[in-house]
Formats: C-alpha cells, sequence, structure tokens
C-alpha cells in the first residue's frame, strides 16, 4: 500500500474478513434451513466495528475479492464505522464465505469456503502502512493470520513497523482448520507472542500458545514470554487478567443465548475500549464480559455490536446482582 499521511486511529486491526451467511431458522441443519440472512464478518473485521461501535476510530487491514461480496464487504465495513482504505483487492481470489448452524446454547459449527485460500492471507509485507501501525493506539491481530504466507510474513512486518509498543494486542484466535498442525501453530504463536504487549484467548487457545490450559499457569506462562496483561477466557466460569502486579478473574453474565459465536470479537472491541480509556483491569474485564454478552444474545456478529451505554446498563445490572447475592 502507497505511503501516505494519515491520521492516527485509536485502532487498527489486521486479519480476517468476509461474509457470514447465518440462517434464520434456529436448531435447524442447513440442509433443511429456508433463508438466511448476509451480514459482515471475520474476527478482525469484527472486532475493528466493536470498537468503532464504542466510540472510537478504527481502520482494519485485510483483503477482499473483486466480486459482489467483496464490495459488500467494502461497503458494509464504511457503513458500521470502519476504515476501509487498507482492505485490498485481490483478482485471484474470491471473498471467503462462512455459514453456521445454530443450536443454542453452545453448538454453532462453522463451514469456511476459504480455499485454496482467502484474499485477507494474502496480505503482504510490502502493502503495510507503516506509519498507520505505527501510530495507531491499539494494534489488533489473531492468530488466523499468521496461517498462511504472505500473511504470516505480513504480521511480522506491522510488528517491527510497531516496535512492541503499548498495547499491541494478539487475539489467540486458533482455528485448527487453518493449520497444518497444533505444533506449526505453537511455533508461530510463539514468535508472534514476542511482539506484543497483550495477548487474549480461552484455555484452548492457551494450550496451542503456552502449553498449559490451567488458567493462571497459562497467564503466568504468557507474561514469562514478555507480554504485560494475559487475559485467559474461561467460559461459563468466567474470565481471568493477570499482570505482573494484579490478578483479577470476573464472573460470567448469564444470558439466553442465541449464537455464540460473536461474543469474542464483541468481547475484544470493549477490551479494545477499556485498554484506550485507561480503565481499572477489573472495570474491564466486566465491561467485556458484558459486551460478550449482549452479542451472545443476538443472532448476527458485526451489526450486533453494542453501543457503550447498552455495555454500561448490562455490566451496572450484573454488579447490582452481584451485591444481592453478596448480602
Amino acid at each position: 500500500m502507497t505511503a501516505q499521511h494519515t491520521p492516527a486511529f485509536d485502532v487498527v486491526a489486521i486479519g480476517r474478513s468476509g461474509v457470514d451467511i447465518y440462517p434464520q431458522q434456529v436448531g435447524v441443519g442447513l440442509e433443511d434451513v429456508t433463508s438466511f440472512g448476509k451480514f459482515l464478518g471475520g474476527s478482525a473485521a469484527n472486532v475493528a466495528v466493536a470498537a468503532a461501535r464504542l466510540g472510537h476510530s478504527a481502520a482494519l487491514i485485510s483483503g477482499a475479492g473483486d466480486d459482489p461480496f467483496g464490495r459488500f464487504v467494502r461497503t458494509e465495513l464504511a457503513r458500521l464505522g470502519v476504515d476501509n482504505r487498507y482492505v485490498a483487492t485481490s483478482t485471484e481470489y474470491a471473498t471467503p464465505v462462512t455459514f453456521c448452524e445454530i443450536f443454542p446454547p453452545d453448538d454453532f459449527p462453522l463451514y469456511f469456503y476459504r480455499k485454496p485460500t482467502a484474499p485477507d492471507l494474502q496480505i503482504r509485507a510490502e502493502e503495510i502502512d507503516a506509519a498507520a501501525v505505527h501510530d495507531a493506539s491499539l494494534f489488533w491481530a489473531t492468530v488466523t493470520g499468521l496461517s498462511e504466507e504472505p500473511s504470516y510474513g505480513a504480521h511480522l512486518a506491522a510488528w517491527n513497523a510497531r516496535g512492541r509498543q503499548p498495547l499491541t494486542v494478539l487475539d489467540l484466535d486458533y482455528r485448527p482448520m487453518f493449520w497444518e498442525s497444533p505444533a506449526a501453530a505453537t511455533a508461530r504463536v510463539r514468535e508472534a507472542l514476542s511482539h506484543v504487549t497483550v495477548a487474549v484467548g480461552n484455555r484452548e487457545e492457551c494450550e496451542v500458545a503456552v502449553g498449559e490450559t490451567d488458567p493462571h499457569r497459562a497467564a503466568d506462562a504468557l507474561l514469562d514470554l514478555g507480554v504485560e496483561l494475559a487475559i485467559v477466557k474461561q467460559g461459563p466460569r468466567g474470565v481471568l487478567g493477570k499482570t505482573r502486579d494484579e490478578s483479577v478473574e470476573v464472573a460470567p453474565i448469564p444470558v439466553d443465548v442465541v449464537n455464540g459465536l460473536g461474543a469474542g470479537d464483541s468481547f475484544g472491541g470493549s477490551l479494545c475500549h477499556g485498554l484506550l480509556s485507561g480503565w481499572p483491569l477489573e472495570k474491564i474485564l466486566r465491561h467485556a464480559n458484558a459486551a460478550g454478552s449482549i452479542v451472545a444474545g443476538r443472532l448476527e456478529c458485526s451489526t450486533a455490536m453494542p453501543t457503550a451505554d447498552e455495555v454500561a446498563q448490562v455490566a451496572g445490572s450484573a454488579d447490582a446482582r452481584q451485591e444481592q447475592v453478596n448480602v
């Protein structure tokens, strides 16, 4: 991408973008679904949208095909408040499409159509706007973007430009279908961790990253690699956040789950918001949990991302319930 003077963004994310095709019938296999909704998707795209919904300037480094779905991705990013200038257009590969099935509360099979590869994995090192990455208040990347070249090299170029500044975040986001083996993922994740200051993932993702599923041991292993803040999501046990000086665990927020697929990205967008706002760790995690619970109760992902007022209301209600329990 041509070097150019740009204002500093609050958030720059790099990674997957595409189209989510979600059934409008719940509890029905794809073979029997009769109607679908079309939404912007991809983890990095969703996090950028979530941050924008919370009031931050956000940009996405990604790729999309030279096709109708690619035009939708770029248009929808802009409509949802994300700068799309770094979304490259591929004339060789199609915009990826992802289908899911919805079996609440905890079964949401995903079907990725990204073969032989996807435009967001064809980002090249020379296309990275080094100034935009360096100057961003927060830089967000995901492990999926490390799974293929040239995307892996582009991520390394971006991290080298950034220089391990504060608020350089890695979402551990391990999806086995994108990797030859867990060992291959581990090698690249360990390299990536040497460039970031914040790591966030669930217990299974931590096992791939550092060989630990126990939340505290996993967090300690991440801190030992130079990360300043390690966040381990524990599902029904809540979330753990740990620095060298502080350890905080926050309980989950009960929700009637409709579709759990976007909850982690909403958590991520709210995590960006809390970090950028300089909040205490406990408040960051409470609000991130609240943001995740809101999206888990909705069908779609990107367009379901909550506003700051919605998150504050749910977090406040959860606090009130906890106070009643403690009385």
